[in-house]
């Protein structure tokens, strides 16, 4: 079978974890293969994401490198053998980092976001999400951004499905005051905030101006949750830029970060009466 052209996020994801294994191991990529029973070209398709894995030889190289960690394991192995053909399948005409964001969403164990400018885009409302494309991508058709703010609505699954995934978010009193679109569309974004944040899997606070001492202003993240803390993963989410960080170190970095920012914000009941004010407002 050819290599992918295109391989998804995830498995890329794939890939890199099976190569920090070998290299934790301190093999290089041509002795792996060859306790793979493979060649190095084929071990460079499938660190790089080209190239899928079997279980077997998840579970072979995981041995080899003298990796115990059970759920990790595991965890790679499901990430190996999957062949779910998601929603988001039928939005391949977008960009792919759409498709990788929904992707990385489906498989999250529990999402957290910071946002400073924007309110995040799990709780946008259509006319809101509508707003924003169009005025950062005006020379799109207006077919195009509507497909956009469609797939952006159906990323919500994760927090309307049946079995829903904890969800918090941390937003930072700009963001909810900017009117990206009029001020109905303002109102009606903020009491959608506002009856989401009643949800036992949904927590919303709010950071405001009023802050002393808060200097996190560039902390904007989008943190997905994994099956092991390993394979959590960092996400750049906005507009026109969908990027993901993976490093252990990083990872760790922005997990204390984002409780820093989440102790410097209001508690969910604060936060919710600072946003009904806001909506009384307008």
């Amino acid at each position: 079978m050819p290599p992918r052209l295109q391989p998804t996020a995830r498995q890329v994801r794939l890939g890199a974890e099976l190569r920090k294994l070998r290299e934790a191991a301190g093999f290089k990529a041509r002795e792996a293969a060859a306790l793979l029973g493979s060649n190095s070209v084929q071990m460079s398709h499938i660190e790089s994401g080209a190239t899928g894995v079997s279980e077997e030889r998840v579970r072979r190289l995981a041995a080899h490198c003298s990796c115990a960690d059970e759920e990790l394991i595991s965890a790679l192995v499901a990430m190996a053998t999957e062949r779910t053909r998601g929603w988001w399948e039928a939005y391949r005409d977008l960009p792919k980092a759409f498709l990788d964001l929904a992707e990385l969403e489906h498989h999250a164990g529990y999402r957290w976001d910071v946002e400073f400018l924007h309110v995040p885009g799990l709780l946008q409302t259509e006319d809101y999400a509508l707003a924003l494309f169009s005025f950062v991508n005006p020379e799109l058709p207006r077919s195009d951004v509507e497909r956009w703010v469609e797939h952006r609505m159906r990323r919500t699954v994760i927090i309307d499905r049946p079995d829903p995934i904890p969800y918090e978010a941390v937003i930072h009193e700009a963001a909810l005051r900017i009117r990206v679109g009029d001020r109905g569309a303002a109102r009606a974004q903020l009491t959608r905030v506002l009856e989401l944040s009643e949800a036992d899997h949904i927590t919303v606070r709010v950071i405001p101006f009023d802050l002393d001492g808060f200097a996190g202003a560039g902390s904007a993240m989008v943190y997905a949750g994994g099956p092991v803390p390993k394979l959590d993963t960092l996400g750049i989410d906005g507009p026109n830029e969908h990027r993901f960080v993976d490093a252990e170190s990083q990872l760790a970095r922005y997990r204390a970060l984002f409780r820093r920012v989440e102790a410097a914000s209001l508690e969910p009941t604060r936060s919710r009466d600072l946003i009904l004010r806001m909506a009384k407002e307008l």
